[in-house]
């Protein structure tokens, strides 16, 4: 297993819609287990393919205080999301230190494929509603500060500018 780079907020890449993935094999599942050391190791408890340069659709979660949970999400699709919302403070592996309210449904149904290619459905509530929303969409080209103001986005772009002026 290797951790891989992410990609941060404003990077162009992170706007590229996902394709599907056609053949579960080894190169899918080794992703699939970079993807999750490099959550862990970030640490976070969620993480798309589009977030690591590969515009694929592929989701890890695991949002288990002992990280022992991992759920590994293949073309994943919403069937169903209930009408009424939450609102969460939500962060980002690609967006470091940055964190805000998103208002979103309070419970999706998804259907997936998992590593062994069977496809299944998972009904999420709570953090684990928030963090699938979250993740998908990132494999439509959408960063969680994409559902802020237009004020609230463009003042996190500079102020992540001038966090990469000061590594430089």
């Amino acid at each position: 297993m290797a951790l891989l780079p992410i990609l941060h907020f404003p990077d162009p890449r992170l706007q590229k819609v996902a394709a599907p993935i056609e053949r579960i094999d080894d190169e899918v599942r080794r992703l699939a287990a970079d993807m999750a050391e490099t959550m862990y190791a970030a640490p976070g408890i969620g993480l798309a393919a589009t977030q690591v340069d590969v515009h694929r659709r592929l989701i890890v979660i695991d949002i288990s205080e002992a990280h022992d949970q991992l759920i590994t999400l293949i073309n994943p699709r919403i069937l169903g999301q209930s009408a009424d919302t939450q609102e969460c403070e939500e962060g980002c592996l690609s967006v470091p230190g940055i964190f805000d309210e998103v208002e979103r449904p309070a419970q999706v149904e998804i259907e997936a494929l998992g590593l062994d290619g069977q496809a299944f459905r998972l009904k999420a509530e709570g953090l684990l509603a928030v963090c699938v929303q979250h993740e998908m969409d990132h494999l439509e080209g959408i960063v969680f500060v994409d559902h802020l103001s237009r004020l609230k986005r463009n003042r996190i772009v500079s102020k992540l500018r001038k966090q990469q002026h000061k590594v430089l």
